[in-house]
C-alpha cells in the first residue's frame, strides 16, 4: 500500500485534551534505572514538547529502549521522576498514563482479527460498544487498513500488521506515542514506505508527542524534530536534528548521523 493511502483524515476530531495541546509533553526529572548493582540509565533530564517527535537512537545497551519503557511504566526508576503533561506518572501503572505503544513485533493477537485487535485496548479500558466501534473506524481508516477489519494477522504483510499495531495504539487517544524499533522487522522498501506514512501521520495529529527509538540515524534524521544521542546510558547530545546534523557536538554524534 503506498504511502498516499495514509490520509489521516479519519483521525481530525481526535479528543483534543488527549493528543493536542499542553497535556502531552514528557519531562524526564534526573531518571535512573539499575537492575541490581548494575546502572542502564544514568540520571536523565529531559523535555519532549507537546506535538514534537524525539528520536533517541544509539547503539545497544546504551539506555534508548530502558528509557522509553521508563515512560510507558514497564520498568520503574530507581530515581527521579516522569511527567506527562502535569500529572507525574512515575507511579502509575502503565494503563493509566495515557500511551499508545507500538514494539518491532507488532505485538497482535494471531487468534484476533484487526477490529479485534485494534479494539483490545478499549475494551480493557470498559469502553461501550458504539464508542468502540466508532473508535476502530477511525483508527484504521488513519493508517488506510479499513478494507482488513475482518482478516487475521497471518492474512497480512509485516508492513500491514504494523499498521494495525499504530491503529490499536491510536485507538485509545493517546496523549503520547512510544514507538520502540517499529520498523526494524521490515524490509527496506516498506520500511522506506512506513517512515513516510508515520511523518504523514503526525502531520495529521500536530499535537501527538511521539517518542521513537531506533537504530537507523536515517529514520531519526527524516521523522524527528529534535534527536537525542544516546551512549553508555547517557544522553551524549540533544537538539533539533537539523543543528545535530550540520554541527555535531561530538565525534560520536557525528558518527551516529552519518
Amino acid at each position: 500500500m503506498s504511502a498516499a493511502a495514509f490520509t489521516g483524515t479519519s483521525v481530525m476530531d481526535i479528543d483534543a485534551a488527549k493528543v493536542r495541546g499542553a497535556g502531552s509533553n514528557v519531562h524526564f526529572d534526573k531518571v535512573s534505572v539499575a537492575y541490581g548493582a548494575h546502572v542502564v540509565l544514568h540520571p536523565l533530564t529531559l523535555d519532549i514538547a507537546p506535538g514534537e517527535i524525539l528520536a533517541m537512537i544509539g547503539p545497544s545497551g546504551s539506555g534508548k529502549t530502558t528509557a522509553l519503557r521508563a515512560v510507558a511504566g514497564f520498568v520503574r526508576p530507581a530515581s527521579g521522576r516522569i511527567r506527562i503533561g502535569a500529572t507525574d506518572v512515575t507511579d502509575l501503572p502503565p494503563y493509566e498514563r495515557g500511551l499508545g505503544m507500538v514494539v518491532q513485533n507488532y505485538a497482535l493477537f494471531p487468534h484476533m482479527r484487526v477490529e479485534d485487535n485494534v479494539a483490545f485496548g478499549l475494551r480493557a479500558q470498559g469502553a461501550d460498544k458504539a464508542l468502540i466501534g466508532e473508535r476502530i473506524k477511525d483508527a484504521l481508516g488513519t493508517v488506510g487498513m479499513s478494507a482488513y477489519a475482518r482478516r487475521y494477522p497471518r492474512e497480512l504483510s509485516g508492513g500491514q500488521q504494523q499498521r494495525v499495531a499504530i491503529a490499536r495504539a491510536l485507538a485509545v487517544r493517546p496523549r503520547v506515542l512510544l514507538l520502540d524499533e517499529p520498523l526494524s522487522a521490515l524490509d527496506a522498501q516498506i520500511r522506506r514506505n512506513m517512515v513516510e506514512e508515520i511523518a504523514r501521520l503526525h502531520r495529521s495529529l500536530p499535537g501527538l508527542t511521539i517518542l521513537y527509538v531506533t537504530h537507523d540515524q536515517t529514520e531519526a534524521l527524516t521523522l524527528a524534530d529534535k534527536i537525542a544521542i544516546m551512549r553508555d546510558g547517557r544522553v551524549c547530545s540533544h537538539g533539533p536534528t537539523t543543528e545535530l546534523y550540520r554541527r555535531p557536538p561530538n565525534r560520536f554524534t557525528a558518527e551516529c548521523l552519518g
